[in-house]
This record gives structure tokens, sequence and C-alpha cells, in this order.
């Protein structure tokens, strides 16, 4: 997909404060300063569009990114922090759960974890938790920079027996410093818009 236009839209901790004009969402879910931030600046070829923050917990609402009045990236807040209180924690997650489960336009959920590791226990529970409530997941192992050619599929392999990733769920191998996997995400992304759009005509 080419970008021709991209705004940061809102910052939002309620229903009410989300967008309503019912473009598609695709939300971008994993550890703190996993890279959601970066990664979104190299799908819509901006330098700092979203904030990139080395202090883990920063983004604390959900942060709405529209993309050619087409769509919108969605990021939410890290999890796995530790440097905020229990109760923040439990007020961010009930925020992230009424997202995910209740969101009509939210379409895909891309869960970011870092390549370079294996999936942490966060990482697992939030992958099953995903499956539990059926809804749709796309993982993206970024940081593939950081490792050699020769090792990524080793890495790969890693990932999908850590998240027992589930048949046909999808794994993308991403950098955000380098464009790798930029064009599969894509491609990964308009299919479930366009899933979308089928349905929709199906139904009228």
């Amino acid at each position: 997909m080419k970008v021709n236009k991209a705004e940061f839209i809102i910052s939002a901790v309620r229903p009410d404060q989300y967008p309503v004009d019912a473009l598609p969402e695709i939300a971008l879910a994993g550890r703190s300063n996993v890279g959601k931030s970066s990664l979104i600046n190299r799908m819509i070829a901006r330098k700092n569009l979203a904030r990139t923050s080395s202090t883990p917990g920063k983004t604390q609402h959900l942060n709405y990114y529209r993309i050619n009045d087409d769509l919108y990236f969605v990021d939410v807040p890290g999890y796995g922090f530790a440097k905020v209180s229990k109760s923040l924690r439990q007020v961010w997650g009930k925020m992230i759960e009424t997202y995910l489960t209740e969101r009509e336009p939210l379409k895909l959920v891309l869960q970011v974890i870092d390549l370079r590791h294996p999936p942490s226990k966060d990482d697992e529970l939030m992958y099953d938790w995903l499956k539990h409530h059926n809804i749709p997941v796309c993982v993206v192992a970024t940081k593939a920079d950081k490792i050699p050619k020769s090792r990524w599929q080793k890495h790969l392999k890693v990932v999908k027996e850590g998240l027992m990733l589930r048949a046909g769920d999808e794994l993308v191998m991403f950098s955000s410093e380098e464009g790798v996997g930029k064009d599969e995400l894509w491609g990964v992304i308009s299919r479930y818009m366009e899933d979308e759009g089928e349905q929709v005509s199906s139904e009228s």
C-alpha cells in the first residue's frame, strides 16, 4: 500500500472517545519497548509520527493514527511493564480488554514481539487470550536486523513453538530499520480489510 496521508487523531481511554467514522482498525499489541511505534512509522514511511519512548509504559492510551482515510492503526498500551503501579495496570488492562473485545471496527491485532528472544510469558498469555476471544491475530516478529540472516529461520521456529502458533495464523518477520516484512505485512492487513468488504457486500 502506498501511504499518501497519515495523521495522529486522538489518544483515547474510553469508548465515547473512539472515532465514529467506522473505518477498519488494526491494533498493535506488544510488550513495552518492543517497537510498536517504530513499526508504525516504517509502515507509513514517516520518521516520527508515532512517538517512540525509552520509558516502558509510556503509552497510556489507545493512540489512533488514520492512514489514507482508509484505516486506523491503533497503538495499544504495552504489556509487561514493571515500573507502574498495580492499580494503573488494572485500569489499563480493563481499557484494553474493553477495546479488543467490543470494538466493532477492529479487524486484526498485530501482536508485536521481539524476534531476538523467545516469547515471554506475557506474549504467550496475550496470544492465548486473543485466541480465546476469537480475535484475528497476526504475529509480527520485529528487530530482525539485529540477527544474522542465517539465524532468522531458527528464531522464527522458536517464536512459533513458544506461542504454539495456531494453524492459519500468520507470522511476519519485520525490521523497522531496514523495512524487512513491510510489504508482506501490508498484504496481510489488506486481506483482512478485503474480507470485511466481501462480508459486507454478501450481507447487503
